[in-house]
Parts: C-alpha cells; sequence; structure tokens
C-alpha cells in the first residue's frame, strides 16, 4: 500500500480534456472540445474550454491528458465495507433455491457476518477490508460511504468505524460514516428488539457520536429487520445528537419506511424496490436521494423492479452504488454497476453516470465538495482511457482509469 502522503500534488494546468457530459455544470464544452482543469492548493481554480483559459492560469505546471475523457471522482455511497469473513456458502445456498429469508433462518445472513467481526481485531479488519477498498479506488471512486452494523454490539460498532476512519486517512479517500447499529438482532437480544433498539438509542450512538466516529445514521427497516416504530426510534435518537438519517427501505415490501424517512429529511432512501407512490412523493418533496443498488438486486435474483419511472418522472434524483457487502452483493466495481443499473434497471448513460457522481455525493451529503468538477471545490476528477462516455457503463471487466486526481494529488498515473 503506498500511503496518501506520498501521492505528489496535482496542482497545475491539465489540458487536453475532454469534459464528460455534466461533468462541470456551467461549462459549455462538449466532448470534442479541448477542455482544461487549473488546479491550485489542491483546489479546482477554474475549468473550461482551453480556448477561453484566462492568462493567470496559463503558466501553471502542465499536465497532458492527452485527449482523455475526463469525469468528477465516482462516489460509492452505500458499502458495507469493513467486515470479517465472507458468505460464499450463501451464495450456494440461494443457488439451491433458499430465499434471502430462509438463509437468515438458517443462521446465516447478517448475523454470520457479525460473530466473525466480533471475532476479528481492529488490525485484521482493516486488513480485510483494504484490498477490497483498492479495486473500488482502481475504478476511479473517489469517496465512499461505509457503514457499520456487523457488530452489533458498542465494542465492536466502534472497531468497524474506527477501521473506516483509517482507511480514509491511509488511502487519501473521502469516507462517510454511517451507524447502522439497527442492522439486525444480535443473537444475545433474540426476542428482545425493544431493548436492543434502546441500547442503539441511548448508549451505542451517544458513545460513537461523542467519540466523532458518525457521519449518518441509517436503519434496515424490514420485516426480517426493525420495524417503522423502532425505526423512528432511531431517527429521533439522530435528530437528537444533530445526525442525519438515511434508511434501507422497501427492499421486500412496503414497510412505509421511505415517508417515515422523508420526514425527517433524511439523505437517502436505499434499495427501494417496493417504493409506493405515496413514498414516492415524500422523498421529491424532502428532496431525499433514491440509491439504486443493482448488485443487491441481481444477487438475490430480484424481479421486482425499483419505480423507475415514476422517480424519473417526480424528479427524485437517482444513485447508483455498489452495497458492497459479504451477504447480498460482494461487488467490487462501481463500473459495473453502472452497466447493471442501465440494463437491468434501464437508466440512460447520463443518468447512471449522474448516479455516481452527482447525485451520489448528495445522498452523502458531500455535494459542495464532490460529484462535478466546479471552481472552489476539492480536485476529484478521473481521467479515462474512453472515446465515448457510454463506454462507463458499456464495457464490463474492463480497467479504463488512466489518472485519479483524489483529494488534490494524483492517486493513479502521473501525467507531468
Amino acid at each position: 500500500m503506498t500511503s496518501a502522503s506520498t501521492f505528489p500534488s496535482a496542482d497545475g494546468l491539465w489540458t487536453g480534456l475532454r469534459l464528460a457530459p455534466g461533468a462541470a455544470p456551467g461549462t459549455t464544452p462538449d466532448a470534442d472540445t479541448e477542455a482544461a482543469i487549473a488546479v491550485a492548493e489542491g483546489t479546482v481554480r477554474w475549468v473550461g474550454a482551453r480556448s477561453a483559459l484566462p492568462a493567470e492560469f496559463a503558466g501553471l505546471p502542465p499536465h497532458d491528458g492527452r485527449g482523455a475523457l475526463v469525469t468528477p471522482g465516482l462516489v460509492d455511497c452505500h458499502t458495507h465495507l469493513v467486515y470479517g469473513g465472507q458468505r460464499a456458502n450463501e451464495f450456494a445456498m440461494r443457488l439451491a433455491g433458499a430465499s434471502y429469508e430462509e438463509v437468515a433462518e438458517a443462521g446465516g445472513g447478517i448475523v454470520s457476518s457479525v460473530r466473525a467481526t466480533r471475532e476479528a481485531d481492529e488490525d485484521a479488519l482493516f486488513a480485510q477490508a483494504a484490498p477490497r477498498l483498492e479495486q473500488l479506488l482502481a475504478d476511479g471512486v473517489c469517496a465512499i460511504e461505509i457503514k457499520s452494523g456487523y457488530g452489533l454490539a458498542l465494542e465492536h460498532e466502534r472497531k468497524q468505524l474506527r477501521v473506516a476512519r483509517r482507511l480514509g486517512e491511509a488511502y487519501g479517500v473521502t469516507v462517510r460514516t454511517t451507524f447502522l447499529g439497527a442492522h439486525a438482532l444480535p443473537p444475545e437480544y433474540a426476542g428482545r428488539s425493544g431493548d436492543y433498539i434502546d441500547l442503539v438509542c441511548n448508549e451505542m450512538l451517544p458513545a460513537l457520536a461523542a467519540e466523532g466516529l458518525v457521519d449518518a445514521v441509517d436503519v434496515f427497516c424490514e420485516r426480517i429487520a426493525f420495524t417503522l416504530a423502532e425505526t423512528e426510534q432511531v431517527f429521533q435518537a439522530a435528530k437528537a445528537l444533530g445526525l442525519p438519517v438515511k434508511l434501507h427501505a422497501e427492499q421486500l415490501s412496503d414497510m412505509g419506511g421511505a415517508a417515515l424517512a422523508a420526514r425527517y429529511g433524511a439523505l437517502s432512501c436505499d434499495h427501494i424496490e417496493h417504493l409506493s407512490a405515496e413514498g414516492i412523493e415524500a422523498m421529491r418533496q424532502s428532496g431525499t436521494v433514491a440509491v439504486l443498488l443493482p448488485g443487491a438486486y441481481y444477487t438475490l435474483r430480484d424481479t421486482h423492479l425499483p419505480p423507475i419511472e415514476a422517480l424519473r418522472t417526480a424528479g427524485v434524483p437517482m444513485a447508483v452504488s455498489t452495497d458492497h457487502n459479504p451477504g447480498t452483493s460482494p461487488a467490487l466495481s462501481l463500473l459495473l454497476m453502472m452497466n447493471m443499473a442501465c440494463t437491468l434497471f434501464r437508466l440512460t448513460v447520463p443518468e447512471a453516470l449522474a448516479g455516481v457522481t452527482l447525485h451520489a455525493a448528495r445522498a452523502l451529503g458531500l455535494q459542495k465538495t464532490h460529484g462535478a468538477i466546479a471552481e472552489g471545490m476539492p480536485a476529484n476528477f478521473v481521467l479515462w482511457n474512453l472515446r465515448d462516455a457510454a463506454e462507463l457503463a458499456y464495457w464490463f471487466g474492463q480497467r479504463p482509469v488512466r489518472s485519479v486526481v483524489r483529494q488534490g494529488r494524483i492517486a493513479v498515473g502521473a501525467t507531468r
């Protein structure tokens, strides 16, 4: 692993670029017009057509993009990246006909990852998560959310969140941590979900928030997880601490979770295969992002599509993420998720690209720093060995990254 502090500075004038559509809001160059990006002190100072470059930036140290397509750095806005072990055996169970619920009832599912996570110390969890993160970063990811939820006890949730923070520091990538203590009921609280939610709200969340380990709070609101009333209890605790909320909503059934989350101004509702018209309208009014997770849909061989056209008609922003987790979406490529979002969910290419940049950043509350190439924003952008933006979603299995500028540093492919 290369320390992030050793990455060379991206300061200078980046030329020979072709802006992907929507990459730099407010600029006019199309993909056939040479564009330039001026970076100073790790911040974008100017972006636009090379022919319109202000004289003040002409003397900056040069970086030659050699005709590369450029997009904002990608944002993976829903992952469970830090956990112990893996669950390939459950994949085999599902192939043999077991349902998601049957796997959980057999002692698999989330609780099996809880056992492995509790058994691993912080260094072991870091060592397991680091190669996964490296795979995602190789696809041009510049910001990522990492949830807890495989500890389900204060010491182990803390362990997960501490590892998430360490990963961000070690790799020079923006990490947003989400506390997902209400992910599943731990074995020691079997039949006592109310007591466990009290623990989550009154002990775990306040302690972890006080330690600066929590950027947002999530709940798995579903018939095999937590009820609407229990979800609201967690949301109230988050609100009291000034923390934004998110929700695993309407994945297996319509629980009404999206409308509840919207009432609390949720950053996002994720999965949403069974989202109702009422939920869509509530999300539209609150500005909540719909996060599509085609990897889980694919892995579970689901057939109930998210209401894409209704979301599109309502103007609800749609993000796309890997949902990387050991049980239902062991995905390590956000580009592959773009392809799946287009092929399985029928997103257009511009929608898919916005889904892993602009809208994904909004789903994390990072829209002021990520998801676009704009004056005053930190330099987070990717140069691709591609001619057309459609190729980002078209190819799968290819790694077309040429250079990655992350947090103002050249993390991949120095071009001077």
